[in-house]
């Protein structure tokens, strides 16, 4: 190992501990995809997000490997969505695993405020579950 970087280091374990928290709100509740899978998915993200900026120093199109993360992502998300027949579950999980990729593709880039934000939003926004069906239901 000729170095350590540690910028790398910083920006893998932000990206695990702001998905963490979206991903704890989803364990707590008992989702199909939980705290891990946040994590992976955020960790996942933000090494080809670092992966796609390294390149791009040499003049590559970083575009693709991010259309490649939002995309992939989108189907790993589909694998939590159920329909019966008279309802459809995990949509809003969907949504955070797509979220958290963002995040740690904002966190990959050095974008930490947006990543911190977003995922204090996504988080937010999860708890209004709660609210959701006092008001709805």
């Amino acid at each position: 190992m000729d170095y350590i970087n540690l910028n790398i280091i910083f920006k893998l374990i932000l990206a695990i501990f702001l998905a963490g928290i979206v991903g704890w709100q989803r364990e707590k509740i008992k989702t199909p995809a939980g705290l891990r899978t946040h994590m992976l998915v955020a960790l996942g993200s933000t090494v080809f997000t670092i992966i796609a900026y390294e390149l791009g120093l040499n003049s590559i199109d970083t575009t693709r490997i991010t259309a490649g993360i939002v995309t992939g992502i989108g189907f790993l998300g589909a694998g939590t969505i159920i329909h019966n027949s008279d309802s459809v579950r995990g949509l809003s999980t969907a949504a955070s695993i797509w979220t958290v990729a963002a995040v740690g593709m904002a966190v990959g880039y050095g974008m930490y405020f947006l990543a911190i934000i977003g995922s204090i939003l996504t988080l937010l926004i999860l708890l209004l579950e709660g609210v959701e069906k006092k008001l709805f239901n």
